[in-house]
């Protein structure tokens, strides 16, 4: 079967038929003349925080089969590049330059992590590319690093389809504080951009609400040994566990504390939330919990097919964090460049770098029904779905408890 590539020749996009195969390993294609466009994705693909970051690569690629099987866009078909950061930034900056010197990508799904974004955001921006991310959630991505006193966007380019720890950590409080009736809580976070940010509203918004800090503390990614933090979080007489960062520490830290008969939960962010958590704590992962971002996949009717397609293509990682998000980000960029497309008379913008401006405005006007609900951003880029979801380890696996807004729990 013939697939139609794109090629850049002085900055225009010429017309090429050859044979192909997308990363799906399906083929794809119609015999006729057309153009191959690439969308980018970055994320951790291999390593610690690979579940997650895989359920971002597949959720992303069944949106681009979707948009290839059902035409959204005459004429052109899609494929997936996905790059694999290994949660280190400088791999991600790496990857960000990779994917903007491809003059057939028109834009960028990732990455998972909000201390890689940090180094990536300024790449993209130079090309005028966007970047969507459905995991980032340090607010200062968006709204500038006095996010709390005066907001000012950095990059036109950067988008998230996750709402923001500002949201999260005050939902994670209101919760601690009046479902779960915790006066007395440990903080402690991995020092990361993420981490040490979700910590610190939690932090904040915990106090402000009645409940007290009685001590906070730090680890350092990679942290095997949690002896010391144990017998500290022993003495303070916690009732809860506040951990800002992902689920590689968090997973030992839970055991090691409940193995040294602390029987109090342990309550993190949706960097923890992953089916590995579990899988790597065992038995102590009971009755702790995450918030996470919007509400659980499969309770929406629309990501009914998309949950079906992922279990039968056999993806591996894991969907329910990020996966209908990734899913959501692409199909925005895919209708961005239909968008631009139909703005020009049904034909695409034969200048790559006209056609990555346009996509970055029809993004910014994005308005449609995702799978995972509303999609459409703010004037700083960030999703207005403000949706949250508290989950716990209930029986081995993670079940939704609470489900709403920060407003909701105040």
């Amino acid at each position: 079967m013939v697939i139609l590539t794109s090629v850049l020749t002085t900055g225009a996009l010429t017309l090429t038929a050859c044979g192909s195969r997308d990363d799906s390993g399906d083929k794809s294609g119609d015999s006729g003349d057309g153009t191959t466009l690439t969308i980018g994705v970055d994320a951790p693909l291999s390593g610690e925080n690979s579940t997650t970051g895989l359920g971002i690569q597949y959720g992303a690629q069944i949106a681009v089969d979707d948009a290839n099987k059902n035409n959204w866009v005459p004429g052109v078909k899609f494929k997936l590049k996905a790059l694999d950061d290994k949660a280190q930034p400088a791999t991600g900056q790496s990857n960000a330059t990779s994917l903007t010197g491809d003059k057939t990508v028109v834009g960028a799904v990732g990455p998972l992590n909000s201390g890689v974004a940090q180094t990536m955001q300024q790449v993209f921006a130079s090309a005028n590319m966007v970047q969507i991310s459905p995991a980032n959630t340090a607010p200062e991505l968006t709204q500038g690093k006095n996010w709390q006193t005066d907001k000012k966007r950095p990059f036109k380019t950067y988008f998230r389809t996750a709402t923001t720890d500002e949201l999260q950590g005050s939902f994670a409080a209101g919760y601690a504080y009046n479902g779960l009736k915790k006066k007395k809580a440990f903080v402690v976070d991995d020092k990361q951009t993420y981490g040490a940010g979700l910590a610190k509203i939690f932090n904040e918004q915990f106090k402000k609400l009645g409940g007290k800090v009685v001590a906070t503390d730090h680890v350092n990614t990679g942290d095997k040994d949690f002896g010391s933090l144990v017998t500290k979080i022993k003495n303070s007489g916690a009732d809860l566990l506040y951990y800002g960062g992902q689920y590689d520490e968090s997973a030992l830290i839970t055991k090691q504390l409940k193995d040294a008969g602390v029987k109090i939960p342990l309550f993190g962010g949706d960097g923890m939330f992953a089916s590995t958590y579990i899988e790597a704590a065992g038995k102590p992962a009971e009755g702790d919990l995450v918030t996470a971002i919007g509400v659980p996949a499969d309770t929406l009717p629309a990501a009914k097919q998309f949950i079906q397609t992922y279990k039968d293509k056999g993806y591996k990682g894991d969907y329910g964090a990020y996966g209908a998000y990734a899913y959501d980000a692409t199909t925005a960029i895919i209708k961005a460049v239909k968008a631009a497309a139909d703005a020009n008379g049904g034909k695409l913008p034969s200048d790559i770098n006209d056609l990555r401006s346009k996509v970055v405005d029809g993004v910014q006007k994005s308005d449609f029904e995702g799978i995972t609900g509303k999609v459409s951003f703010d004037q700083y880029g960030d999703t207005t779905n403000k949706q949250l979801t508290v989950y716990q380890v209930e029986k081995g696996a993670w079940k939704a408890v609470e489900t709403g807004t920060p407003d909701d729990l105040q």
